[in-house]
């Protein structure tokens, strides 16, 4: 147990591991997001010729190109900066913004699709519950005036104490917000998730208010970090491109040492168990599942889940699970969103007798992911390095330069 001792306090922010009984330990973070991909994103014929010099970059009348965000993960955004301040965002769904700098008007000209931001954003009602993290991590809860969910909901710690200080107020649910309240606090643009979809009232309700809906497409990265480097696109909408910078490279440094160690070939299972008593497993398609094999490791569901579904939890019964977990190196029992209270190997064992075969359970590697996990975009390379740290035994000081 010592070197996890030392685990600990490498990453107290994102993991905790007290002892759970036979070998039960606890693994950190992420959320349970769509994992089905957009189609192509077509960016409006008017705006979106080719870039000067084949960057790709929108030609906007009266605007002059200067150059555009590099990004090392992401695709489901581009930003692509003009002089005089202006900055065109290009989103996966093929909404289209552009940030028009203080004091200046939009160029003529501009399609009617792309959707007006006037800056300074300021005032922000953030409905996507994964950037939250991004915001606080960026040092930016100060621009964030409503969000869409209850002090009590946040795991984000800084979030949850600056609505217990009256800094940011609850503003409705995403798809019951609180209209009067967004017009009295003057928001300058709503954030909100793809579920925002599912309600296009909403979203016309909120513009018909003279506020912009800003829908991010994080959800649908096809890497894992590709989510956390959404943090730099929130950077440019809010003016503070250094500071998302300095906390995208500081997350990164350990994914070097990572990638460069081969896979384990060891076999992990992420599942919880339902209150109808049936096992849910995830989708090889999903991004937890990814995080897995960037670790070093393989789903072990991957053969027994279709390829290509759009789901990120897939049920089966206990016994059909069963069949296959027996076998499997590693299980982690997934809390996230959730708050059954599986925190120990006696309570695992309490949801089904029938785990004790496990191979896992017998070998005393039996882990959780934290409840609060799909709260934090913000670590999910750490969420990496401690998979790949359980499969290896790897210390954290060797990650960490030691």
């Amino acid at each position: 147990m010592k070197k996890w001792t030392v685990l600990i306090l490498a990453l107290a922010l994102l993991l905790t591991l007290p002892g759970c009984g036979a070998g039960g330990k606890q693994s950190g973070e992420q959320t349970s997001a769509p994992v089905s991909q957009p189609e192509e994103a077509q960016r409006p014929q008017e705006a979106a010729q080719a870039g000067s010099e084949g960057s790709g970059a929108p030609v906007i009348p009266g605007l002059t190109f200067v150059s555009a965000m590099e990004k090392k993960y992401a695709v489901q955004f581009d930003v692509y900066y003009y002089e005089g301040g202006y900055k065109y965002f290009a989103i996966g769904d093929g909404n289209d913004y552009l940030l028009v700098p203080e004091g200046k008007d939009p160029p003529a000209g501009l399609a009617d699709s792309v959707r007006i931001l006037r800056a300074p954003l300021e005032r922000i009602y953030l409905a996507a519950t994964g950037a939250m993290s991004l915001f606080d991590a960026m040092d930016s809860l100060d621009v964030v005036s409503l969000t869409s969910r209850n002090a009590q909901d946040w795991t984000v710690k800084n979030a949850a104490a600056a609505m217990e200080r009256g800094e940011i107020l609850f503003g409705g649910k995403y798809s019951e917000p609180d209209y009067e309240l967004l017009m009295d606090s003057d928001v300058d643009v709503a954030i909100e998730n793809t579920m925002i979809l599912h309600t296009p009232k909403v979203i016309d309700m909120i513009e018909q208010l003279g506020i912009p809906v800003f829908i991010e497409y994080s959800s649908y990265e096809p890497h894992p970090l590709g989510r956390t480097e959404w943090i730099k696109l929130y950077g440019a909408l809010i003016g503070r491109e250094e500071q998302a910078e300095a906390v995208f490279s500081e997350k990164m440094k350990i994914m070097d040492e990572i990638e460069a160690f081969p896979n384990t070939g060891k076999s992990v299972a992420v599942f919880l168990i339902d209150s109808a008593g049936k096992a849910q497993v995830r989708s090889p398609e999903d991004y937890i599942s990814k995080i897995i094999e960037i670790g070093g490791g393989k789903n072990a569901f991957s053969g027994v889940v279709a390829e290509g579904s759009v789901r990120a939890n897939v049920s089966m019964t206990m016994e059909e699970f069963y069949a296959t977990a027996v076998n499997v190196d590693y299980l982690i029992y997934n809390s996230s969103g959730f708050s059954d209270g599986v925190d120990s190997m006696e309570k695992l064992l309490e949801k089904s007798e029938l785990l004790a075969d496990c191979k896992a359970v017998k070998e005393g590697n039996v882990w959780w992911l934290g409840e609060d996990t799909y709260q934090q975009s913000d670590k999910l390379s750490d969420l990496i390095a401690d998979i790949h740290r359980m499969l290896t035994g790897v210390t954290a000081q060797s990650f960490l330069g030691g």
